[in-house]
């Protein structure tokens, strides 16, 4: 009985399928802007592309251990939007720029710690869990902003996590690579990613060879609430100001990155590297659509397609 119920899960970076339909569906896309649109290889827009995806990948990576473990995560634009209000209110009081940016960091993680308790240990699911949370940082945002930015963040201690460039490389896609390089350790390298997984993979399972479901699952959604809110500073960084409105739809595609990725929406396998490139693929689309002046109305449109497409090949692949 024991034998039967170990826990089945895949800790491969990208399988044959995915890594090669998203590698495909990227290249594509690159011809086919490149044909559309002159400027959309030019050095600038490549840039520009680059740094748009940083923001995405940064939550999409600590989004990879929710959904591999079988759940999501609603709340992450609307937490890196009130992390980022936290950390410049602390800044624009006086304090040192790195105390504010842990302030923001460990408010970021504090916000996923709720989700994960009331997840774990009060038994709510996470969709209703995390989309209440995302309404109530939403709600205290507007209440305590009234729609207005906070601006006047130009302390260039501050502004060197978001604007600087250490040789050609800016400091955010830096800092994203070192990220990915993290994430890519606990997942494959770590009990904790393995836990992560196996929880996914079978969670009745998971809890009968010993491992702590609920810690674990605390662990995962804080974590993830961390990396939005360092998505939000660095993203403030960059506008030199905090902006309530920041954050706003990265949920859908940051869901539409990790599962284009192949990272099963069942849970039981992740894809890092899939995730990396799905961001990638998110910011060329939003750059795409830009670039041809397409009305920002069909944007959703676009973006709710792509996730209908990435949840039914995930269907596909795991039947």
């Amino acid at each position: 009985m024991v034998a039967s119920a170990q826990p089945r899960y895949s800790l491969q970076g990208l399988t044959k399928s995915s890594s090669f339909g998203i590698f495909v569906a990227f290249v594509l896309l690159v011809i086919g802007l490149s044909i559309a649109s002159p400027t959309f290889l030019t050095f600038s827009n490549v840039t520009d592309v680059t740094r748009q995806a940083v923001f995405i990948a940064i939550i999409a990576f600590g989004a990879t251990f929710v959904i591999g473990m079988g759940g999501i995560d609603l709340s992450v634009g609307a937490n890196l939007a009130l992390s980022s209000l936290v950390a410049a209110h602390m800044m624009l009081s006086g304090l040192n720029v790195y105390v504010a940016v842990v302030g923001g960091l460990i408010f970021g993680a504090l916000v996923g710690m709720i989700n994960g308790l009331l997840i774990a240990k009060v038994g709510i699911t996470d969709f209703i869990v995390t989309m209440s949370v995302m309404v109530i940082c939403r709600g205290i945002i507007n209440v305590y902003t009234e729609g207005i930015p906070m601006t006047g963040l130009v302390d260039p201690k501050f502004q060197f996590f978001g604007q600087a460039l250490l040789g050609p490389f800016p400091m955010p896609v830096l800092i994203t690579i070192l990220v990915f390089a993290l994430c890519y350790f606990l997942l494959y390298k770590t009990r904790f990613g393995r836990y992560t997984l196996s929880i996914g993979s079978n969670t009745e399972a998971a809890r009968l060879v010993g491992i702590n479901i609920p810690t674990i699952k605390i662990m995962v959604y804080s974590f993830t609430g961390l990396l939005a809110a360092l998505s939000g500073i660095l993203l403030t960084s960059r506008l030199e100001a905090a902006m309530p409105e920041a954050g706003g739809g990265y949920e859908l595609d940051v869901i539409a990155a990790v599962v284009m990725g192949g990272t099963s929406l069942s849970g039981g396998k992740a894809s890092l590297v899939g995730t990396a490139i799905g961001a990638i693929l998110m910011a060329v689309v939003r750059n795409g659509l830009n670039l041809l002046n397409v009305n920002t109305f069909w944007h959703q449109v676009v973006i709710g397609s792509i996730i209908l497409v990435a949840v039914a090949a995930d269907r596909f692949r795991s039947k």
